[in-house]
C-alpha cells in the first residue's frame, strides 16, 4: 500500500491521481457537507464553528485537466488507497506543522505519533480517539442525554403493556410475575452507553488513561448515567444508534458525540471503510487551526471574537447593521491594534484582504494593524504604509502614521525529528510574540 501526499491549496495534474483513483472519484467536486454526510469527519463542523471554512468548499475540484485542493488538511480511505493531504507550509517528509497546530490548539496528546512511518489506518483511528475528550467535554454542558426507552419487567407490579408472548414463554407455570413492557424518561439510554461503551474501549488502550485524564468528571456523570452497562452488549448498542440519530437542536453536540463514537468503535479494528461506506477519513479546516494556535500565543494581549459562539460580535454602523468579527482586537484601548491571521504565504495576501482589516482599523481608530501569517520560505516581514491624497490630483503620499505589516511566524524546515522541530518552532514563537510586543 502506497500513500499518496498531496498539499493544501495546490494543484495537481488529474493523471497523478492514479494509484488513488477510487478515492477522487469519490471526492472529486463534492462539497464537505456532502461527504460528511458520507462519513468524512470534519473537525470543526461545517455547519456552525469555521468562518474560512464554508460546507461548498471541496477537497478535490476539477479544474480542466487538474485537482485544486482548499483549505483542508487530513486523512482519507477507500479500500487499499490511502490519500494524505498534509500543511503546503511543511517541509520534508513529515508534516511536524500540522501535527504541532493539532497538539497547541486541541490539546492534541504528543504520545500518539503521527509519523508516516506509521500504519494509516493507525494515523486515522488516533487522530479521532483524540478528538473523543473534546467532544464528550463540549457535550456535557448539557448535563446527561435523557430520553424515552422501552423497558422489560417481568413481576407482580404490572405499570405498562403486558408482553403476551413473552409471558408465555417465562411465566409458565404461572407463578405470579406478568411480562410486560414500560415506556420511560431515563439518562441510561442507548446514547449514554455508547459513550460509556466509547470510554471503556479507550480505556483499554496502552494510553487510554492519559488520554481521558482531562474529562474525569464527564467520565464520572457518563458512568453514574449507565448502570446497566455491559461490555457484551457493544454490538447491539452500536446497532440501535445507527438506527436512531440524535435530531433534537438542544441536543446537536451529543448528535457529533454520536457521530464520533460510532466511527471509533465500528473501526476499532483497523476496518475502516467497511460496510456500505465507499471513504471514510477525518479532515481539518487549516485556516480555523491557524487563528486559534495564533490565539494560544498572543491572548494576553488581544482580544479575540468569537464567530463561533457569536461572542465579542462588533458592528460598523450606530444602526446596527455591519455584524464584524476582526480576529484579533488589541487590549490597549488608548493605541488600538487590529490583527488578522491568514493561512496563506505572504505574496498572497492582497485585494480583499487589505479592504477587510482597513475597514476595522478604521471602526477601531486604530492606526496599525497586522496580518499573521506563517512562514515557511523566510520571506521575513513587510510594512505597508498607507497612502493619502488622490492620484487624479497629484500629490499621494505615504502616510507616517497609518500601516499594516505582514508578520510572518517562521515555520522550521529542516527538522530530523518532531522533537527537534518543537524546539524550533517555540523559537520562532518567541521572536513573533516579541514583535508584536513593541507596538501592542
Amino acid at each position: 500500500m502506497n500513500p499518496m501526499k498531496i498539499k493544501d491549496n495546490e494543484s495537481r495534474e488529474k493523471e497523478k491521481f492514479y494509484q488513488v483513483k477510487s478515492i477522487a472519484s469519490c471526492v472529486s467536486d463534492k462539497t464537505l457537507e456532502q461527504l460528511e454526510r458520507e462519513g468524512v469527519f470534519v473537525f470543526p463542523e461545517i455547519m456552525k464553528d469555521a468562518e474560512d471554512i464554508t460546507k461548498n468548499q471541496m477537497i478535490l475540484q476539477s479544474c480542466n485537466d487538474m485537482y485544486c485542493t482548499g483549505n483542508v488538511m487530513g486523512f482519507l480511505g477507500s479500500g487499499d488507497e490511502r490519500l494524505i493531504i498534509e500543511s503546503r507550509f511543511s517541509r520534508g517528509e513529515n508534516d511536524y506543522f500540522f501535527q504541532y497546530l493539532l497538539e497547541k490548539v486541541l490539546d492534541f496528546p504528543n504520545f500518539i505519533s503521527l509519523d508516516t512511518n506509521a500504519n494509516q489506518e493507525e494515523r486515522m483511528f488516533n487522530l479521532l480517539l483524540f478528538l473523543f475528550p473534546h467532544y464528550l467535554k463540549v457535550a456535557a454542558r448539557k448535563g446527561a442525554f435523557k430520553t424515552y426507552i422501552r423497558n422489560k419487567y417481568n413481576d407482580g407490579n404490572v405499570r405498562g403493556t403486558i408482553d403476551i408472548a413473552r409471558h408465555i414463554k417465562n411465566n409458565i407455570p404461572f407463578v405470579g410475575d406478568i411480562a410486560y413492557n414500560q415506556r420511560e424518561y431515563s439518562f441510561d439510554n442507548y446514547l449514554m452507553e455508547l459513550v460509556r461503551h466509547t470510554i471503556e474501549h479507550i480505556k483499554s488502550k496502552s494510553y487510554g488513561h492519559k488520554l481521558l485524564n482531562n474529562v474525569k468528571d464527564e467520565i464520572k456523570l457518563v458512568v453514574d448515567s449507565t448502570p446497566r452497562y455491559k461490555a457484551s452488549d457493544r454490538r447491539t448498542i452500536l446497532e440501535a444508534n445507527r438506527k436512531n440519530t440524535i435530531r433534537h437542536a438542544y441536543y446537536h453536540e451529543y448528535r457529533d458525540l454520536q457521530r464520533l463514537c460510532i466511527l471509533i468503535l465500528q473501526n476499532q479494528k483497523h476496518k475502516l471503510g467497511v460496510g456500505q461506506r465507499k471513504v471514510y477519513g477525518i479532515l481539518f479546516d487549516g485556516a480555523w487551526l491557524w487563528e486559534e494556535y495564533i490565539n494560544s500565543l498572543i491572548s494576553d494581549m488581544f482580544y479575540h471574537p468569537m464567530n463561533k459562539s457569536g461572542s465579542g460580535a462588533q458592528r460598523l454602523f450606530a444602526s446596527g447593521i455591519g455584524l464584524i468579527y476582526p480576529d484579533f482586537i488589541g487590549k490597549n484601548p488608548t493605541e488600538r491594534v487590529i490583527a488578522d491571521a491568514k493561512y496563506k504565504p505572504i505574496d498572497n495576501i492582497g485585494n480583499k484582504d487589505y479592504l477587510q482589516v482597513l475597514a476595522y482599523m478604521f471602526r477601531f481608530d486604530s492606526k496599525r494593524g497586522y496580518y499573521l501569517y506563517p512562514d515557511s520560505t523566510d520571506s521575513g516581514n513587510k510594512c505597508l504604509m498607507m497612502n493619502e491624497g488622490s492620484t487624479y490630483e497629484g500629490g499621494v503620499s505615504a502616510r507616517k502614521d497609518i500601516s499594516i505589516t505582514k508578520l510572518g511566524l517562521k515555520v522550521p524546515s529542516e527538522s530530523k525529528d518532531y522533537e527537534e522541530f518543537k524546539r524550533q518552532i517555540v523559537g520562532s514563537e518567541m521572536a513573533f510574540i516579541k514583535s508584536i510586543e513593541v507596538t501592542v
